[in-house]
Parts: structure tokens; sequence; C-alpha cells
């Protein structure tokens, strides 16, 4: 055994030289492709595409279902919906009785893509309690988006400490909910212990840190400093 171990010891110092030799092989390659590397590269340019060529051959079509208590104001401000979805979206638009649902459909006059999203998010915010005329603005600015979120989501409260916590985000008469509205320049909804936001970004992120801290417990008057001060900031900025 001894014998068979030392001529395998002999074979391995003999195939070293070579073992070294690939490996400085190996170490030369990496400097190879930092080379290759340096070397600059033009990025393709690909021409825009038209609103024709984005536009599919097939008709695109979305539900918005309707919870029971809209159906009154749906039926009262239907014609509301209808004309601006119509004629400024060039989208079809119905109310199917049996499931309860408003279904959007695109039509062969349909010319902007992003449409079919705007009377889904119009009809959305409608559902949600937002007034009419505040929902209109989805249709016609770009920049405006739905946000929406629970009290339980920033605390979990329950019983009376929920109640005030609602109570808190309201205030007298609904003063405190008027004045970050108009601070923030956002709507804003409460439906028991959902809270729903409309507006930009930047105005909705002001607003969710304002109601945030009301729902922690901060008073009204700090909530009104801090809001007035970043909305100043932003106000300045753009």
């Amino acid at each position: 055994y001894y014998n068979e171990y030392k001529s395998y010891l002999s074979s391995m110092t003999s195939s070293s030289p070579n073992m070294s030799g690939e490996t400085s092989r190996k170490r030369d390659r990496p400097e190879e492709m930092e080379l290759d590397e340096e070397v600059s590269h033009k990025k393709p340019m690909f021409p825009a595409l038209s609103a024709d060529k984005l536009k599919s051959n097939k008709s695109e079509f979305r539900k918005v279902p309707i919870p029971p208590h809209r159906y009154t104001p749906l039926k009262e401000n239907w014609m509301k919906l209808y004309t601006p979805i119509v004629e400024q979206l060039k989208l079809q638009i119905r109310f199917n009785v049996k499931t309860r649902n408003v279904e959007l459909k695109s039509s062969p006059e349909t010319t902007d893509i992003t449409s079919l999203q705007k009377a889904a998010d119009f009809v959305r915010a409608f559902t949600l309690g937002f007034d009419i005329d505040d929902c209109l603005a989805l249709v016609r600015l770009d920049d405006l988006f739905l946000e929406t979120f629970e009290i339980a989501d920033v605390k979990g409260l329950k019983g009376d400490h929920l109640a005030r916590a609602i109570g808190r985000i309201a205030g007298k008469g609904g003063r405190t909910k008027y004045t970050i509205e108009n601070v923030t320049k956002t709507r804003i909804v409460l439906a028991d212990s959902k809270i729903h936001i409309l507006g930009s970004f930047q105005n909705m992120r002001i607003a969710r840190t304002a109601i945030c801290n009301l729902i922690l417990g901060s008073p009204p008057s700090k909530v009104y400093g801090k809001m007035r001060t970043v909305a100043s900031r932003m106000s300045e900025r753009f």
C-alpha cells in the first residue's frame, strides 16, 4: 500500500504544473472579459408607436360592481355618468340589472387606450361615495388617483376607541375633514372604518399622513400645523 500511495503522490506532483497553467489561463480570461465590456455599445433606437398600433382589434370590457346603498344615487345621476363616458371617452356603458354591475366596453370610435381605465375609475369613485362633480376630474385629468385604507391598518382599535378615532377624523360637524380637504386639495369619504381619498399622489400623501396622525391620537391643532407647513412647502416647490 505504501508503494501505491508513493506512486500516487508522484503522479500528482507531476501533473501540478499543468494545473497551474490551467489556472493561470482561467485567471487571464476575466481580464479579457473586462476589456470586452469596456467597448461601448450603441443603444438600439426604436420609433414610437402610434395610437392605432397600440390599439387592439378586440373590444375590451370592464365590470364595476355597485353596492346596494348606491343604487338610488346611481339611478338619480345616471345621465351625469352616461354623458362623459359616451361623448368624451367614446365608450359603451350599461347597467346589468341581474348582476348589479356597470359594464363598460370599448367601441370602434375609441381612440385613447386609457379611456376604459378612466371610465372604470370614474364609476368606482362614484360607488365609493364621492360627489359626481368630483369624480368627473378623473375623466378630465390624468394625475388623479384613488386610495382606500382602513383604520385597522393604522392601529387596531375596537369599540369606543374606534368610534372616537372616526370622530377625530370627522371633527365637529365635519370641520376636521373639510379642513384636511381644503388644505391638501383632496376629497375624503369616511365610510365607517374605511377611508377613501381622491387626489394627486403628493396631496394624497399629505392627507393620509394627517389622517394617520389623528387615528394615532394626535390633537387636531397639532395635525393642522404640520399639514399646513408641508402643504406650503409643496406649493413653493412647484
